[in-house]
């Protein structure tokens, strides 16, 4: 069955609720410079429909919250910063942005029940929206955003994201009106998927998680998209020394986030640690059988001189070692 769901989202569009992501909406006209001096993105400078990846680090830059922030209009008019970090995380988050507050004029309110959220992701993603719509959908780059009315649904915000890598759309609409928007959407041709097709997709786009792959100990640096989190233009920021000092004085990372594809054996576990000529040099945070490539592919962090595609190493498992192979990029357009 999830055979049968994954092949559709690879031809079509696969549905996945992700409600439980948690959503803060910060209010009051201090909120983008609050967060732009906390955070690592350039959030003050964010147009209205436009959002972006950010990590909040501490002083060291390790990572505390891993978070993509949206400039959005909310019903009253009023704009507002709307954050969204990992399931669970929501209450956490938002006390960790108070204790920051000084006289800031600002206001944190968790908004993580009221929403429902759909991911839709697919080669025909968009035909899809638009026929659900009945109208063309304008073309957005990722992390911009545009509201629409869908059926009854006065309003449903429309988000590009392409966490599995390949197209896709948040839809965040009222809770009461998720299930109408569920059933518009498989009336168009989308195809319910579940959340393991989602992970297996995940890791086959090499997308980071907090939690399986990202801790409060991890160096924002060696994830793998720090690139696009990361603003060197903007002023200060908490953890801002140790980026740049990664950047101008040791010129790379001790350790970089990257796929190994099982040429024997089975599944890596997680934690599974990696070697190369008897020196370890590697660990595995996530793993899933790619039914792209028919075999196990693996998440996971590589040190410094053992990252380059082709490389053979060796995975130490309970079965014993099994032959795995650095992944020039993971299999997400294969």
């Amino acid at each position: 069955m999830m055979s049968d769901v994954y092949q559709s989202t690879l031809a079509g569009a696969g549905l996945f609720d992700r409600s439980a992501t948690a959503k803060l909406v910060l209010r009051g006209p201090d909120a983008p410079t609050f967060l732009h001096n906390l955070s690592t993105n350039d959030i003050k400078n964010l147009p209205l429909g436009g959002g972006c990846p950010v990590y909040f680090c501490d002083s060291r830059a390790k990572v505390q919250f891993q978070t993509v922030v949206f400039h959005v209009q909310l019903s009253d008019g009023e704009h507002a910063m709307w954050l969204e970090t990992t399931a669970g995380r929501g209450a956490d988050l938002a006390k960790y942005l108070d204790r920051y507050l000084i006289s800031e004029q600002v206001e944190i309110a968790d908004r993580t029940a009221d929403f429902t959220q759909w991911h839709l992701a697919g080669p025909r993603v968009k035909a899809i929206i638009e026929k659900a719509l009945g109208e063309t959908l304008p073309d957005l780059q990722e992390y911009q955003l545009t509201d629409r009315t869908f059926g009854t649904v006065a309003t449903v915000s429309l988000r590009r994201r392409d966490p599995l890598g390949m197209p896709g759309y948040d839809l965040v609409s009222l809770a009461d009106h998720g299930e109408e928007v569920k059933a518009i959407l498989l009336a168009a041709g989308a195809t319910l998927a579940s959340s393991d097709v989602y992970e297996t997709l995940r890791i086959e786009a090499g997308t980071p998680v907090f939690g399986p792959d990202i801790d409060t100990n991890r160096f924002v640096m060696e994830i793998s998209d720090a690139l696009k989190s990361v603003s060197y233009a903007k002023g200060c920021f908490l953890g801002q020394e140790p980026i740049v000092m990664a950047r101008d004085r040791a010129g790379h990372v001790n350790r970089s986030f990257l796929g190994v594809k099982v040429l024997e054996g089975g599944l890596l576990p997680v934690g599974t640690k990696l070697f190369r000529e008897g020196q370890e040099v590697g660990h595995v945070t996530s793993s899933a059988l790619s039914p792209r490539l028919g075999l196990p592919i693996s998440l996971g962090y590589l040190r410094w001189k053992h990252q380059e595609p082709g490389m053979r190493l060796e995975a130490e498992t309970p079965a014993g070692r099994q032959a795995v192979e650095v992944m020039e990029k993971l299999p997400s357009g294969v």
